[in-house]
């Protein structure tokens, strides 16, 4: 439990490279489902088409949509996204840089599924068959004297092995729409591997100050709510602690007398956790308080703005009396450690 632990809190600091391991494991889950899913095309006219093309759109669909699902950070464009102006203003470059990265992520899953579609080229078969041209693979007698229905009817039946007699024509027509779908197959990974390049390597040469501008501040939203998530939960505890603790001592008074027979050093010990806890209350201490804090939080966050010359000047009028008082012979209100000597006088009544 304990590797596991640390396993967990290693991903959680660790954002990028969790997501980064979240999409490799689903595009790895969308190649071994397609392995271990079960093909059947139904061989029917009305149908064979949209099953195919179905087959080659809906999963990558809903490998998006859970993509976005399984994402920290869509939480947190919502957030900024709907929350009030307030002291801070919103940035729309950001938010577009917080949107494409996780629509990256999300894209990694549906294009291997696709690749791997292409490359079988059962759906291709399954939703082209009834477009074939018998005459063209050198025998045009079996569908000779066909109406255009039965025509269909018989094209739609060659991806079925059993419902297809004619073996030769049936492999010759397998093997040209595999062809084609694994053409497109390669076409497909080829421009996404562009597009991808495109992205990463040119997009910051061209606009590198604004890419520098947008990832810190989005990189600092995702921190500055994992840092508040982790003040109200360390507020919560103190805060718990302190109201269990009050409880227990205003109902009991046969508590009080048990601790009253503590050592002292066991005094001390509690006395310094209660201390502790009560600095992590930070001043607030009633619900309404805290009701107060989380709802202006949400509201009307602070401006980025840091107040550094208040900081600096008190900063700086205390290096001065330091140093005044060391002309003056003081260090912090005491004087030098100055070597005392005892001198004896003897008076001599002559």
């Amino acid at each position: 439990m304990d590797k596991f632990r640390l396993m967990f809190q290693f991903l959680q600091s660790n954002q990028e490279s969790f997501m980064n391991g979240i999409c490799g494991i689903m595009a790895l889950a969308s190649a071994q489902m397609y392995a271990s899913f079960e093909f059947s095309c139904p061989c029917i006219p009305e149908y064979n088409y949209s099953y195919g093309i179905g087959l080659l759109v809906v999963p990558p669909i809903w490998f998006f949509m859970l993509g976005f699902v399984l994402n920290n950070n869509v939480s947190v464009l919502a957030e900024e996204w709907k929350r009030p102006t307030g002291g801070r203003r919103k940035d729309p470059s950001v938010l577009r840089y917080m949107f494409c990265s996780i629509t990256q992520r999300s894209l990694i899953a549906p294009a291997v599924w696709v690749s791997v579609t292409l490359m079988d080229g059962k759906s291709f078969l399954c939703a082209f068959s009834i477009s074939l041209d018998i005459e063209r693979f050198g025998n045009s007698s079996l569908i000779k004297g066909l109406s255009e229905t039965d025509k269909m009817k018989l094209l739609a039946k060659i991806p079925c092995e059993k419902l297809f007699d004619n073996k030769q024509i049936r492999e010759a027509a397998t093997k040209y729409i595999t062809c084609i779908s694994q053409a497109c197959g390669w076409i497909f990974l080829l421009m996404m591997t562009f597009i991808a390049f495109l992205i990463r390597a040119i997009r910051p040469c061209f606009t590198q100050a604004a890419f520098l501008k947008t990832k810190y501040w989005s990189h600092y939203i995702d921190i500055e709510r994992k840092l508040f998530d982790e003040t109200c939960k360390e507020h919560a505890k103190s805060f718990a602690k302190v109201c269990i603790h009050q409880y227990f001592e205003n109902i009991s008074g046969e508590m009080q007398h048990f601790h009253q027979h503590h050592s002292k050093d066991d005094s001390d010990n509690e006395d310094e956790n209660r201390k502790s806890d009560e600095e992590k209350l930070l001043g607030i201490r009633a619900q309404d308080d805290m009701n107060k804090v989380l709802w202006n939080w949400h509201t009307c966050k602070p401006a980025l703005a840091l107040k550094k010359d208040e900081i600096d000047g008190e900063h700086n009028d205390r290096l001065n009396g330091e140093v005044k008082g060391v002309l003056n012979g003081f260090v912090k209100g005491h004087t030098h450690n100055v070597e005392k000597k005892e001198w004896a006088v003897y008076y001599s009544k002559v």
